[in-house]
């Protein structure tokens, strides 16, 4: 083999390795595991140590501004919060905290159903960096509460 040959050869080789090896490190920076706010809870420690997608439903009431951030509180379908409820810690809602550069869905709401995308960390609440709302035909739980766009 020419030496000019084996120059290419192992250019070649060097490339197909660094476009193998970059594809990887994308493909596990992507991935997120998919959860609902009982499951992340039951994660353990595990759920510090990678990027999830959460769902939940937007407990009312809970949807705020701080600077740049929008910060609410879900919690499983069930969740029947009573009257007067502030989502905290010792309960089995999920603080996020946005702070992706999207802005927020139409049909994000109170009662809305979201899957949030970011990492849980330490301090308990859960960063998110993008977050989807179902569609409209979701609503009927706000529908059977009596609950409507125009009375919110």
């Amino acid at each position: 083999m020419k030496s000019k040959q084996l120059k290419f050869l192992v250019g070649s080789i060097a490339i197909l390795v660094a476009l193998v090896y970059f594809g990887y490190q994308g493909f596990n920076e992507s991935m997120s595991y998919f959860q609902t706010v009982p499951e992340l809870y039951g994660s353990g420690s595990q759920a510090f140590d990678r990027r999830i997608k959460v769902q939940g439903e937007v407990v009312k009431g809970s949807i705020r501004r701080e600077g740049g951030a929008t910060v609410f509180a879900i919690g499983p379908t069930d969740f029947k919060p009573p009257e007067g409820f502030v989502p905290g810690p010792d309960t089995k809602t999920l603080q996020i905290r946005y702070v992706g550069s999207d802005a927020l869905p139409d049909t994000f709401r109170d009662y809305a159903s979201a899957i949030v995308t970011g990492k849980l960390k330490k301090d308990g609440t859960f960063e998110g960096t993008f977050i989807q709302a179902q569609c409209a035909s979701k609503y009927d739980r706000e529908n059977a509460a009596g609950v409507t766009a125009a009375n919110q």
